[in-house]
C-alpha cells in the first residue's frame, strides 16, 4: 500500500564510524592534549580574555551542563595557562608587639617564608642558651659586683652616717624587713617602757622633738638610698642590656644581612630585638629550667617563647606557576581561613600560631576554581567571597563574632592583600538566575563562557577527540583503545547528541562508558579496550537503567497498554513519544483517537480539558482548528466538534511533536476514512500544514519497531517522520538491518498531504481555484462532511427558531 512512496534506505538511518578510518591502531600511540578540551572555542577564547584582565571585576562564570565537565576543563585549562606564570610570594603571620590581637601580615619573596621561620627558630634556640652563657662568664659577674660593692659601699655610709647621728641624739637605729625605724635608747640598748614612764613631762617632750627631728632626717637619708638603688638598678640594667645587644645583634646580624631588601621584614625583626632586649630575664633562665615551670610542662615551646615564632601562612617555595585551587566544600573557614583554639586546663587558647590559611589565600595570585552549586549553599560564604574580591583583600574573622552571634575576645590578624581570578561553574540556568536577582554577581562577574553539549563532526574535532581520549586514558590509569574500540565510542557520541552531523561535548557521558568499557577489557584480560567492550558497556548501562521500559513494553505486548500493528481503524492512529526516567530514555508508543460531530466547539483534547495537557500541546492543538478553517471553511462556517484523546495515559501530556499525528487521526474521523495501524507517526504541524522537525527521533522509532517485532513483523510496518530530522537518526543496528531487508519502513514527510496519503492509501487532494476538491481525494471527504455539518447546523438553528 505504502511501498510507492519515498522510503528512507538504510545507509540513512546511521553512521557508521569505519575502523579503518581511525588515523592510529590505538590512543596508545597519540600524545595526549595538554588541556583536555575539545571543540570549545567560544569559551576558551571567554576564559583567556577574562585571565587577561585585571580588573577585579572580570571573574569568570563558566556555563555548562552537568556532564559538559565545566570544572574538570576550568581546571585543566587554567593550569596549562597557570604554568607560565610566576609563582606569587609566600605570606607569614608574626607577632604584633605593638598591638599584641593584631598579628602582622608579611609578604616574602616566593620560598621565603619558611627560610623566615627557620631563622627565627634557630635564632630563638641559640639565644636561649646563649644569653645565660653571656651572663655567667667572668667579666660579668666581675662588672656585676663592682656595680653591687659601690651600691652597698654608698647605703651603708649613708646608714652609718644616721646611725652617729640617732645615737647621739640618744636613739637607736633598728634596721628590719619591713624598713627602718628609730627608737629610744642609749649604751645600745633600747629604754625599757617602764623607765619612760618615770620621765618626767619636760623630759618626755624633748625626747618627742628630738625624735621628730630624727624622723624628718631619716626619711631624707632613706630617699637618697632609694635614689642610689634606683642609680644601681639602671646601672645594672644598661650593663645586662649592653651584654644583651651585643649577643643578640651577632646572632641577628645573618638574618638581617638575608633580609636586608625586605623592609617589613627588617622593621620586625628590630621589633623582635627590641623585645627581647626588654624581656631579657626570659631568655636568663636555662632552656631546661624554661620547659620545667609552671603549667605549661610538656609544650614544646613555651608560650612566652611562641611571640618570636614566624606561621608560614602560604609556602610557595614548590609551587610551579600560578596556584590553581578547587574546593568542594567551600564553607566559610574553608575559603577565608580560621583561628585553631587548644584546650589548657579547661580553657580555650589559641596564638597566631594558631591562624590557618583557607582556599582565598592559597588562590591568591592565581585562580580559585567553584561549583556554583557548592558555594550557593553556603550564603555566608558567597557574600563574604564577593566581599573579598571587591574589596581586594581576605580577613581571618571569627564568623560567629562577625554577624554578632559571640562576643568573645579574639585575634584579629592583619588582611592579606588579595589578588585571585573567581573562576564559576554551573548551570547557564543558575548564572541566568544570578544574573537577575544578585546584583552584585553582574558587577564582579563580566565573563561569561559559555560551554557547548555538541560540536560539528569533521576532522579537526574528531582529532581533537582522540587526543582528549588518550589523556583520559593517561590519567585514570585505563587500558588505552584500539581502533576498533575508539570508532564505537565516537558513534555513541553521535547518539548522546541525537544527529550524526554533531559530536557530543557531554565528556562525563563518555567518560563513564570508557570506565565502564574498561572494566570489561580487564575481565577479559585484554590489552587494549575494543569496539566489544564499548559495546557490552553501552549494553549494560541501558539494562541497569531500562526496568521501566521492559514493564511498559511487557504491557504492552500483553494488550493491556493497547497498541495495534495490523489492520485499519478509522479515527485512530498510533502517535509517538518519549518517556524520560531519570538516566534512560525511551520511546512509548500510544494510541491518539478522534471522534467528530456537529457543533460548534471546536477541535478540543480530552486531555486538556482533564488538565492533564501542557501549554505546549494545547498550542499545538490550536494550530489543528487553524488548519482546518484554513483549508475547508473558506465558504462555509466551521460546524465541528471533534475530540482527541491519548489513550491510556495517566500522566502529563506535553509538546507538539504529535499535532500531525492528532491531524492525521482527524481527517480520518471527519473523511471517515481508515488509517492503517502497522505505521505510526510524530512530526509537528503548522498552520500551513508544513510537518516540522521534533526531538528524540530515535528513541522513538525504536520504541515503534520493538512492538512491531513482538507483534511480528508484516513487512508493511513503518513510522511517518519529519524529513527535516532524518539527519538525527542514529538508529539500532537491528533496527537497520530490518529496513535494509524490507521488513520495516520509514517515511520522511513534509507535508500533511503526503503523510495522510501515506497512512490511507488516497491522494489527499489539492484545492482547486473554485475552492473545491478533486472528487475521490480525501480532502474532498473531509470538505464534503464538513460541508453537511454546516447545512445540518444551519437546519437544525432554523428548525429551533421556527419552534
Amino acid at each position: 500500500m505504502a511501498k510507492k512512496f519515498k522510503e528512507l534506505a538504510a545507509k540513512n538511518l546511521r553512521f557508521r564510524f569505519d575502523p579503518e578510518s581511525v588515523e592510529v591502531d590505538s590512543t596508545e600511540k597519540l600524545h595526549p592534549v595538554k588541556h583536555g578540551v575539545v571543540g570549545q572555542k567560544r569559551a576558551i577564547e571567554a576564559i583567556k580574555f577574562g585571565i587577561g584582565m585585571t580588573d577585579p571585576e572580570y571573574n569568570i562564570y563558566v556555563a555548562g551542563t552537568t556532564d559538559t565537565g565545566a570544572t574538570y576543563m576550568s581546571r585543566a585549562f587554567l593550569e596549562e595557562v597557570a604554568k607560565e606564570q610566576p609563582a606569587p610570594p609566600d605570606w607569614c603571620y608574626v607577632y604584633n608587639f605593638k598591638e599584641p590581637d593584631k598579628p602582622r601580615a608579611l609578604k616574602l619573596p616566593t620560598g621565603c617564608g619558611k627560610n623566615l621561620k627557620k631563622a627565627m627558630d634557630k635564632l630563638i634556640e641559640a639565644l636561649k642558651s646563649a644569653i645565660p652563657t653571656a651572663f655567667n662568664t667572668d667579666d660579668y659577674h666581675y662588672k656585676e659586683q663592682v656595680l653591687r660593692q659601690e651600691f652597698e659601699n654608698k647605703r651603708r655610709k649613708g646608714i652609718d652616717a644616721l646611725r652617729e647621728k640617732v645615737e647621739a641624739e640618744g636613739f637607736l637605729l633598728q634596721l628590719d624587713p619591713q624598713g627602718v625605724s628609730i627608737i629610744p635608747g642609749k649604751d645600745g640598748n633600747i629604754i625599757p617602757p617602764e623607765e619612760l614612764a618615770r620621765y618626767s613631762p619636760e623630759e618626755k617632750k624633748a625626747l618627742r622633738d628630738r625624735g621628730d627631728k630624727l624622723s624628718l632626717e631619716m626619711n631624707q637619708a632613706m630617699t637618697e638610698i632609694a635614689r642610689l638603688e634606683s642609680e644601681y638598678v639602671e646601672l645594672r640594667r644598661e650593663l645586662d642590656h649592653k651584654v644583651a645587644l651585643a649577643v643578640v645583634e651577632k646572632k641577628m646580624k645573618p638574618i638581617v644581612g638575608r633580609f636586608k631588601n625586605h623592609g617589613p621584614v627588617l622593621e620586625y625583626l628590630e621589633a623582635v630585638k627590641q623585645d627581647i632586649l626588654e624581656h631579657i630575664n626570659d631568655f636568663r633562665k636555662k632552656p631546661e629550667a624554661q620547659a620545667s615551670q609552671g603549667p605549661f610542662v610538656g609544650m614544646a615551646t613555651p608560650p612566652v617563647m611562641n611571640k618570636y615564632s614566624v606561621n608560614v601562612l602560604i609556602d610557595n617555595s614548590e609551587a610551579k606557576g600560578a596556584p590553581v585551587v578547587y574546593t568542594s566544600n567551600p564553607t566559610y573557614p574553608a575559603l577565608f581561613g580560621k583561628i585553631e583554639r587548644e584546650a589548657v586546663f579547661g580553657a580555650l587558647v589559641t596564638d597566631f600560631t594558631m591562624i590557618k590559611p583557607g582556599a582565598l589565600h592559597e588562590a591568591n595570585g592565581g585562580y580559585l576554581v567553584l561549583k556554583a552549586t557548592d558555594i550557593l549553599k553556603w550564603y555566608l560564604s558567597w557574600e563574604a567571597l564577593k566581599r573579598a574580591v571587591r574589596n581586594k583583600e581576605v580577613k581571618i574573622e571569627d564568623i560567629g563574632e562577625m554577624y554578632g552571634f559571640i562576643t568573645t575576645r579574639t585575634l584579629k590578624p592583619e588582611p592579606v592583600p588579595l589578588e585571585v581570578k573567581l573562576v564559576i561553574t554551573g548551570d547557564p540556568y543558575i548564572y541566568e538566575l544570578l544574573y537577575i536577582y544578585d546584583d552584585r554577581f553582574k558587577q564582579m562577574f563580566k565573563i561569561k563562557a559559555h560551554l557547548d553539549d555538541r560540536a560539528d563532526r569533521n576532522k579537526t574535532r574528531i582529532r581533537e577527540c582522540l587526543d582528549c581520549l588518550a589523556r583520559f586514558c593517561e590519567e585514570e590509569g585505563l587500558k588505552h583503545i584500539d581502533r576498533t574500540g575508539i570508532a564505537r565510542i565516537l558513534e555513541y557520541s553521535l547518539e548522546v547528541t541525537g544527529t550524526r552531523d554533531k559530536m557530543t561535548l557531554k565528556l562525563g557521558a563518555i567518560a563513564d562508558i570508557i570506565r565502564e568499557a574498561n572494566y570489561w577489557a580487564v575481565q577479559e584480560k585484554r590489552r587494549y579496550i575494543a569496539a566489544s567492550h564499548v559495546e557490552k558497556a553501552i549494553e549494560k548501562k541501558i539494562y541497569r537503567s531500562n526496568l521501566i521500559e521492559e514493564r511498559v513494553q511487557e504491557l504492552i505486548k500483553k494488550d493491556i497498554f493497547w497498541i495495534e500493528a495490523d489492520g485499519c481503524k478509522v479515527g485512530q492512529i498510533n502517535g509517538l513519544s518519549i518517556l524520560q526516567t531519570g538516566d534512560h530514555t525511551f520511546g512509548k508508543p500510544g494510541r491518539i483517537t478522534a471522534n467528530v460531530s456537529m457543533g460548534k466547539e471546536g477541535v478540543i483534547t480530552i486531555d486538556r480539558e482533564s488538565r492533564l495537557s501542557g501549554k505546549i500541546h494545547t498550542k499545538g492543538v490550536i494550530i489543528l482548528s487553524s488548519y482546518l478553517r484554513e483549508h475547508f471553511a473558506q465558504d462555509k462556517p466551521l460546524a465541528l466538534t471533534a475530540s482527541l484523546c491519548f489513550e491510556q495515559t495517566y500522566g502529563m501530556v506535553e509538546g507538539d511533536s504529535a499535532s500531525s499525528t492528532e491531524l492525521f487521526a482527524l481527517l480520518s474521523a471527519v473523511a471517515n476514512v481508515p488509517i492503517f495501524q502497522g505505521i505510526a507517526a510524530t512530526g509537528s504541524v503548522s498552520q500551513k500544514g508544513e510537518i516540522q522537525p521534533v526531538g528524540g527521533l530515535t528513541r522513538k522509532i525504536e520504541g515503534f519497531f520493538d512492538i512491531c517485532k513482538h507483534k511480528g513483523l508484516t513487512d508493511k510496518q513503518g513510522v511517518i517522520i519529519p524529513s527535516k530530522s532524518v539527519k538525527d537518526l542514529m538508529l539500532r543496528k537491528d533496527v537497520v538491518e530490518a529496513v535494509k531487508d524490507g521488513k520495516f519502513h520509514i517515511y520522511p514527510i513534509k507535508t500533511i498531504e503526503q503523510g495522510i496519503e501515506i497512512l490511507t492509501g488516497m491522494k489527499a487532494g489539492k484545492m482547486r481555484k473554485d475552492g473545491t476538491y478533486p472528487k475521490k481525494t480525501l480532502f474532498r471527504l473531509v470538505d464534503d462532511r464538513l460541508r453537511d455539518l454546516a447545512e445540518k447546523a444551519r437546519a437544525f438553528a432554523k428548525e429551533k427558531q421556527g419552534k
